[in-house]
């Protein structure tokens, strides 16, 4: 399956060089998606698109991440305590995600088939998956 970042299209990368530049003329403010959506007179659709696809290039050209906090909105960042702040939040919500998840659908699901395949293989990854993030919550913690 290809990665967003290869089936992007010009649309979205037009989006998020919008983005981009509103964030830009906002900082070191950042904006709400309200603000990002009235500033870049983009639908919201096209907001998300463009910020997924920004996040993307970010990514390729090492640029300042991306983040998005209650208080200030979606900015660029790189201060080192912000980010990291950004981060255990984050990993925080994946973890309450993955949990929701597994317990809601994927528990339900293995008790209807026990011995499928698919469920025992997705089980145990995503069990994987919550096992990591649950180390790193605990080192944040501590």
């Amino acid at each position: 399956m290809p990665r967003a970042s290869e089936r992007r299209s010009a649309a979205s990368q037009r989006h998020a060089d919008t983005i981009r530049f509103v964030l830009f003329e906002a900082r070191p403010a950042g904006l709400t998606f309200v603000q990002l959506i009235r500033s870049s007179e983009l639908t919201p659709s096209q907001a998300r698109a463009g910020l997924a696809c920004l996040r993307d290039i970010i990514a390729e050209r090492s640029w300042p991440p991306l983040i998005w906090t209650k208080k200030d909105g979606y900015r660029f960042c790189t201060d080192t305590a912000q980010l990291q702040a950004y981060e255990i939040t984050v990993v925080k919500e994946k973890l309450t995600e993955i949990r929701r998840f597994m317990t809601a659908v994927v528990g339900p699901h293995a008790a209807l088939q026990p011995k499928g395949r698919w469920i025992k293989h997705l089980n145990s990854q995503l069990g994987s998956v919550e096992s990591t993030l649950d180390i790193i919550a605990e080192f944040i913690d501590a």
